[in-house]
């Protein structure tokens, strides 16, 4: 654990969705205005996630991989070994940031690092996330409770692909998705989470 300026950076590993998802909610619901911001960076075993107003109907052939409701927004996505997932624990009102700050921030956050490997990636207007060649390479979703967020951001880096063909991701029926590896770029999630990390501290406005 390292704490650069007001904001904490947590690897923790590969955790479960369930009880990391529970240990945000609580994590937002106890902080208070001196309480520093932390953003987890971390894997999940096989899940699918499915929003607070997603449809059933986007999970095509779940099979034996479990399906979570959660409280964030958007439709279903997977999380898997292999992708980085960032979470960021941000007093929102504190950061000086609005909702649409913070979903460009995490966006160009991957667009910046992707560029130092050669790839050249964008975000949508229509679609939260980040693409290249129309193809997924990361999801988001967001939650604001108390003027602070949680869940985030998912980066396929090195994972196995096939539990996305068993969805519509993100509510898109058809849509394509990519990982760093496919794309020239490095295969270890750790190793990115390091490179990763000042982008995300320099678009979300903390301190070197």
């Amino acid at each position: 654990m390292n704490q650069p300026g007001n904001v904490v950076i947590k690897r923790l590993g590969l955790v479960e969705y369930e009880p990391t998802w529970r240990d945000m909610q609580t994590f937002t619901d106890r902080r208070d205005a001196q309480t520093a911001d932390e953003i987890w960076l971390l894997q999940h075993p096989p899940v699918y996630t499915l929003g607070l107003n997603g449809n059933p109907e986007h999970l095509l052939a779940p099979a034996d991989i479990p399906v979570i409701n959660i409280d964030r927004g958007g439709q279903v996505t997977y999380h898997g070994p292999g992708q980085l997932v960032v979470y960021p624990l941000i007093d929102l009102r504190r950061q000086s940031l609005g909702v649409r700050e913070l979903v460009s921030a995490l966006e160009q956050s991957i667009i910046d690092l992707a560029t130092d490997y050669g790839i050249e990636a964008n975000s949508r207007a229509d679609a939260p996330g980040v693409y290249v060649d129309g193809r997924k390479l990361a999801s988001l979703g967001l939650r604001i409770r108390r003027g602070c967020s949680y869940h985030g951001l998912a980066f396929n880096i090195d994972m196995d692909l096939e539990p996305f063909s068993r969805i519509n991701p993100c509510g898109f029926e058809g849509l394509e998705v990519t990982q760093l590896k496919d794309l020239g770029g490095p295969s270890d999630p750790e190793q990115v989470a390091v490179e990763l990390e000042p982008y995300l501290l320099k678009r979300l406005k903390y301190k070197p």
